[in-house]
């Protein structure tokens, strides 16, 4: 469990510091340059995630149920999927309608996912991985949505990124309901479904 929390505080912290400390963050661009403070950032972010992967995998399997979910929650968990890799999807192109109103879908994708996992979800380890990470998304995107919009100007709304982007997104999910979540984490969306 310790590999577990450290590797969750390296990573959400690393992708905390424009949430918290965006004047200490332009200083470091400024004193580093753009490219060896991205190549910092990647270590550091890369060093955590495996650490969390790693300590995820190891607490798993001594982890103690909280609460056991109904199954509806389970088949609300996977509709909010498809959700989540269209809003994910969304972020790739600027110039989709679902990217231009919503600013950050990314960041929402990432909401999603994690409420949509904790209500599937009982055990306590899940609920340190998706509550961290729910938490982390809603700081945020308050975050984001108080930045300064740089941008010269707004891209026109292109329907053709817009669907290409909701295409993308639900061959994702189904990709990931029909055999990639089972082989990337171990456990069917599928078989869960079912009482």
């Amino acid at each position: 469990m310790i590999i577990f929390i450290i590797g969750i505080i390296i990573f959400l912290g690393s992708h905390s510091v424009r949430i918290f400390a965006e004047p200490w963050r332009t200083r470091m661009i400024n004193q580093l340059g753009e490219k060896k403070w991205k190549g910092l950032y990647t270590t550091i972010s890369l060093f955590g995630f495996i650490l969390l992967v790693i300590g995820y995998g190891q607490a798993r399997q001594n982890t103690i149920t909280i609460w056991q979910p109904p199954i509806f929650l389970t088949h609300l968990a996977v509709l909010l999927n498809l959700f989540t890799f269209i809003l994910l999807a969304s972020s790739a192109q600027n110039n989709n309608a679902i990217r231009l109103k919503l600013k950050h879908p990314m960041i929402l994708g990432v909401k999603v996912w994690a409420l949509a996992h904790l209500l599937a979800n009982g055990a306590l380890i899940d609920l340190i991985l998706f509550g961290s990470f729910l938490i982390w998304a809603v700081l945020d995107f308050r975050s984001a949505r108080n930045r300064p919009n740089l941008a010269k100007e707004t891209p026109v709304i292109s329907l053709k990124a817009t669907l290409i982007a909701i295409v993308i997104g639900v061959i994702a999910w189904l990709a990931f309901l029909f055999g990639l979540h089972q082989w990337l984490i171990g456990v069917s969306p599928l078989a869960m479904m079912r009482p």
